[in-house]
């Protein structure tokens, strides 16, 4: 057996090496550094940002101005998503899996309201092939007739059979709240006749106007700069301007309205109201998100967030607050789901949460965490990948810069209660954008929350 002495000498021995004992001195208190920010850049035309964290693995993305805000008829955009890795002039659809997998990689392609996202996950030392690839996708696809009959009609129907009750609430707010634009469905629904409209022939056409050198950014996390800069010349096929251009390029006007949709089975309820854009990102809107919040994080603890109070006050209903933020709009949102009777209780506690936060009655305490958790959702998403390369790429197609997340952080902890105050009395004192979907004769009217439409 070995004894006590022995280990207590060898833990003093460990603790003499260098990096062992800077790590003793710094503690569980201590702060990390925040992850670097994209750093941004064009070569041979083609908007760039890249970040490096020095990882074994990285992911390339191409951003494309082509989400559904964009799209001249419904379903383009979904059909231009699930084109992507099929046959290429140089590839089959075959051979690109087969290679991503003898790599190890990851091939996905999605969309939002603004932008389409083809991207790829792999080993760092790969960044040549995939970089190679993403430029073949949407330069050299074939919009081939038995491709679209046999997978891409057939996955859109799959889909559209997804739809739920809180993806048509949201695409119910959008609408009312902007019209035309970014209130196109993120979706088409089952009741679409996108029969009409979508063919391999609209998406070819869809895909020579979006896909120009003017419409695009190539973002990746865990590659340098100068590395990624070796392999852009790949892209010099995609042509500098399209013929055609976009459709629906106006800028986005809010409105505010309501609508109610009758369906069963599951209830959805969305609050929204004027959010924070991208190019006009206000730190008081994120920690009002973060102080509205939603279910807890901490499974033995009810939360302390607004609307996890308001739910405790009627069980059953599932909500959080959300803000979407687009090109020149943004959207802040609360969604509420679950039995008809719970989600019009749910709904009538998170319009009285939100009042009390509009007369001043949040805590320093409650401040205190509201601050914390925006910073946590900010760098999570920021690290994580996912939603740090959707606003890095389409902050650079739309002529901005990417997110600072040092700057960002500094300025989520400078938010006073006075701006949470003036914040939450601004949305309830314009209109708000209302939709109901479900038992409506259970679901209440925007009037009976005392919210102006």
């Amino acid at each position: 057996m070995i004894s006590r002495s022995a280990l207590t000498r060898g833990s003093q021995l460990a603790l003499r090496r260098p990096d062992v004992s800077k790590l003793a001195q710094r503690g569980f208190a201590a702060v990390a550094s925040p992850k670097a920010s994209y750093e941004p850049t064009d070569i041979a035309g083609v908007k760039v940002a890249a970040r490096d964290d020095h990882g074994p693995t990285t992911r390339l993305a191409v951003v494309v101005r082509a989400g559904t805000r964009y799209e001249p008829l419904p379903g383009l955009t979904v059909g231009l998503e699930e084109f992507a890795f099929k046959n290429t002039q140089k590839r089959s659809a075959l051979r690109i899996t087969r290679e991503a997998e003898l790599l190890g990689g990851q091939l996905t392609s999605y969309h939002t309201r603004e932008a389409l996202v083809v991207q790829a996950s792999f080993l760092r030392e790969d960044l040549p092939y995939f970089t190679e690839l993403l430029a073949e996708v949407i330069s050299q696809t074939r919009y081939t007739t038995h491709e679209f009959n046999e997978e891409v009609e057939n996955v859109i129907h799959a889909k559209q059979a997804k739809i739920g009750a809180v993806a048509i609430a949201l695409d119910a707010a959008h609408s009312v709240a902007f019209h035309t634009g970014l209130g196109a469905p993120l979706y088409p629904t089952a009741n679409t006749p996108v029969a009409s409209y979508l063919n391999e022939n609209s998406v070819a056409d869809f895909a020579d106007a979006a896909y120009s050198k003017a419409n695009i950014a190539v973002v990746a996390d865990g590659a340098s700069q100068a590395g990624l800069a070796k392999w852009i010349p790949s892209f010099k096929a995609v042509p500098a301007t399209s013929a055609e251009g976009l459709s629906n390029t106006a800028a986005s006007k809010y409105h505010g309205g309501e609508q109610r949709i009758a369906k069963t089975g599951t209830n959805a309820f969305v609050l929204a109201f004027p959010g924070s854009s991208l190019g006009d990102a206000k730190p008081e809107t994120a920690v009002l998100v973060g102080l509205l919040g939603g279910e807890s994080s901490i499974k033995w603890s009810p939360g302390f967030t607004l609307l996890s109070k308001a739910t405790a006050a009627a069980p059953g209903a599932h909500a959080h607050a959300a803000n979407f933020a687009y090109s020149d709009a943004g959207l802040l949102t609360i969604q509420i789901s679950g039995g008809a009777a719970a989600v019009r209780k749910a709904a009538e506690e998170s319009v009285k949460a939100l009042k009390s936060v509009a007369e001043g009655t949040v805590s320093k305490e409650d401040l205190v965490k509201a601050i914390a958790k925006a910073k946590f959702d900010l760098l999570s998403g920021s690290e994580t990948g996912g939603v740090g390369i959707v606003h890095a790429g389409a902050n650079l197609v739309h002529g901005g810069k990417p997110l600072q997340v040092a700057e960002t952080v500094k300025a989520l902890e400078s938010v006073t209660a006075d701006q949470l105050k003036a914040a939450a009395k601004a949305l309830l004192e314009g209109k708000a954008s209302v939709a109901a979907v479900g038992d409506l004769y259970v679901l209440p009217f925007a009037e009976d929350l005392g919210l102006k439409v």
